[in-house]
């Protein structure tokens, strides 16, 4: 159990390394390839854009299929993509090297989350999950630090060297993991895109689903332009953003192992509805503080509050319907990925039009509130039993 729980939480460790990694990159590359402030955002996006297209694909196509031989191909493909990020020339050869690690990362990252009920007993699956789940948080808190060390010595070095490490990581899943072949009674399977209809025809899923956009929307447009308002604002090197990373990565981190406490400390309303308005003020403020350190320590518990909220979230979404949790899970990252690359976008041109991050902040308070309407109004943060009598019917 040790050594596949392991190497699960290792993929998903640079696959969200990777997701993260042009965040502090952004000035660096920016000045290097001659991008306008308004474009500069789509090298976040471009990753974004292609997991979030070929999540709604992915997910349900590979059911169908060796989970064990898509996720191994898929981290093949994934550290290729990555390596060649590192070769980029200019803007338009860096959006496609991004696009194709993002269409990698969309085949391989649903295989860890439904490989886990097959390899492991049920009574070890929460835990796992939530091992496996902490491998994000990690890569936030030390992925990303790390990245932006080697970068202080030459940008190309994150992207060669997670590529490499990913290449190491698909033959461990080679090795280590059992085959894992479809159930040939389910050969008859319902149209791919036919399993998203009971929820595109659901006002509790259609309204949780908005909320859940919109929050990824508001994290990840200020997310992606802490690395360069910090360097306009404070004159910060690739390296100490770096530093600043590994500071909110705690954060996170902090968050993924904290919020089963927190939900059942204070029930899972209190605990979003808190945390939700906490970060909106939290957003308000943030363009306005007068040193580097005021503006760590506010930021922490925006990156906290992401770390409780977004397993809250998806096990929330996924209790929407127990017979299609894959569906769900694939539907619930393809819609994260599409808000990051929507979120990313407004915030370059907003930066760029209102030179600063203070619209992009607003922007994301907005979104927060936004988010929050949407999950309150939706009806599923009622009591469980409530919920699925108004599903049934």
């Amino acid at each position: 159990m040790g050594k596949l729980t392991t190497l699960l939480f290792t993929i998903m460790f640079f696959i969200g390394t990777d997701t993260f990694l042009i965040s502090p990159l952004i000035p660096t590359l920016q000045e290097l390839f001659d991008i306008p402030t308004q474009y500069s955002g789509w090298m976040v996006g471009a990753y974004a854009l292609g997991y979030a297209i070929f999540a709604l694909i992915a997910g349900p196509l590979s059911d169908g299929w060796d989970r064990k031989k898509v996720m191994f191909y898929g981290m093949i493909a994934f550290s290729i993509s990555t390596i060649l990020c590192g070769l980029a020339t200019g803007f338009w050869s860096m959006f496609l090297f991004r696009l194709l690690a993002g269409i990698s990362a969309a085949f391989t990252s649903p295989q860890v989350w439904a490989s886990i009920p097959v390899l492991f007993p049920a009574s070890k699956n929460a835990k796992v999950f939530g091992i496996v789940m902490a491998g994000l948080a990690t890569a936030q808190a030390f992925g990303i630090p790390i990245g932006g060390l080697l970068a202080s010595t030459h940008w190309s070095y994150p992207f060669f060297v997670i590529g490499a490490c990913s290449l190491v990581v698909s033959m461990f899943i080679h090795k280590s993991l059992p085959s894992m072949k479809p159930n040939q009674a389910t050969s008859s399977r319902m149209p791919i895109f036919s399993r998203y209809l009971p929820l595109l025809t659901s006002r509790i899923a259609r309204r949780a689903f908005m909320g859940h956009f919109l929050f990824n929307c508001g994290f990840m447009a200020g997310f992606a332009f802490i690395g360069k308002w910090m360097t306009d604002r404070f004159d910060l090197t690739v390296e100490q953003v770096g530093f600043v990373m590994f500071f909110l990565g705690i954060g996170n981190l902090v968050g993924s192992f904290g919020g089963a406490y927190a939900v059942q400390r204070f029930n899972r309303f209190n605990t979003l509805v808190g945390g939700f308005l906490l970060a909106t003020v939290c957003f308000v403020i943030l363009p306005f503080l007068p040193s580097v350190a005021a503006f760590d320590g506010v930021y922490f518990f925006i990156f906290l509050n992401m770390g409780i909220a977004f397993p809250l979230i998806m096990g929330l979404l996924t209790s929407l319907n127990p017979t299609i949790r894959g569906t769900i899970s694939s539907m619930g990252n393809s819609i994260m990925y599409a808000a990051t690359t929507i979120g990313s976008w407004i915030a370059g041109l907003i930066y760029a039009t209102f030179n600063g991050f203070i619209a992009v902040a607003i922007f994301a308070a907005l979104c927060f509130v936004g988010a929050l309407f949407y999950f309150i109004t939706s009806g599923i943060l009622k009591n469980q039993s409530e919920l699925k009598k108004k599903l049934a019917s």
